[in-house]
């Protein structure tokens, strides 16, 4: 399912305004950030105008290649080795790309390599991904770990993963606060996975526990997913009827259209034009 990109000249020209970066967290492991980042950017890359890019953040455990059934022949270490003398068109080609059209910056092959990634690489990374897409969706690693909150800052929006245990309500909670005193709190939007589980704390309430007025609620269906991870074929692309894949493509049609509001808002006035519109023709301020 992987074809290296290859920079030709029919690919499109990289964009001046970069694209829209959204980190994807949790306070947990085993929460499901990594089969959302993959089925999140699977759905968006549908709409064909868009450039979908993955960024495997989760630098010494990453599974996006393993969830997307990929086999990289380069990974980011391989590209922050090569920085030095690398443009956005020699980029292209450490990419992997995905039968859905999402092109994928996978993590280093074993765990040490980790530390050969530096966080200057990273930022240069995330910048030359978000200007050649339109969106760059970032797996990032559990809590708050110094990686996770430089792509978080990176980020324009961050996605916080939680379900309805007691275990991650509460480290939610905590996570959220964290992001609070450091000035990321703005940037974020709770996503209630596996929503329809049993648990003695109800979907509904997970709001007001958390201190957030609005949340995503994706529903729970641990067999299908998990056979989309053995599979390694995101669940949106085969199984677009089901609850679970519809949750997600709401998601995605969500910040397609915020994106086109962002995009065709007109620009505001500046105060000489609102002041010559209001004395219709040429004013005299002297």
């Amino acid at each position: 399912m992987e074809q290296r990109e290859n920079g030709s000249a029919a690919d499109p020209a990289p964009v001046t305004k970069r694209g829209e970066i959204i980190a994807v967290a949790g306070a947990k492991g085993g929460i499901g950030r990594t089969v959302m980042t993959v089925n999140l950017a699977a759905a968006l890359a549908k709409n064909t105008r868009l450039q979908v890019a993955v960024l495997d953040g989760d630098l010494q455990f990453g599974d996006v290649g393993l969830a997307m059934d990929l086999q990289p022949t380069f990974t980011i270490k391989d590209v922050a080795e090569g920085l030095a003398t690398m443009d956005g068109f020699t980029l292209a080609s450490y990419l992997s790309r995905h039968g859905s059209g999402v092109r994928v910056m996978a993590a280093p092959e074993r765990p040490e390599q980790a530390d050969l990634v530096t966080p200057e690489a990273v930022e240069r990374i995330c910048g030359m991904l978000a200007a050649q897409h339109d969106y760059l969706l970032v797996d990032t690693g559990v809590g708050l770990q110094e990686q996770t909150l430089q792509l978080m800052e990176r980020a324009d929006q961050v996605f916080v993963l939680t379900t309805l245990e007691m275990v991650a309500i509460k480290n939610t909670r905590l996570m959220l606060e964290t992001m609070e005193v450091l000035g990321l709190r703005d940037k974020v939007q709770v996503v209630v996975n596996r929503a329809t589980m049993e648990s003695v704390i109800k979907a509904g309430d997970v709001p007001d526990i958390l201190g957030v007025e609005t949340a995503y609620y994706v529903p729970n269906d641990f067999g299908m997913v998990s056979q989309s991870l053995n599979l390694g074929i995101p669940f949106v692309l085969n199984q677009t009827k089901s609850e679970l894949a519809k949750a997600v493509y709401k998601m995605a049609e969500q910040l397609i259209a915020r994106r086109e509001i962002a995009h065709f808002k007109p620009k505001p006035q500046s105060l000489l034009q609102s002041l010559l519109q209001k004395t219709k023709g040429p004013a005299s301020f002297f």
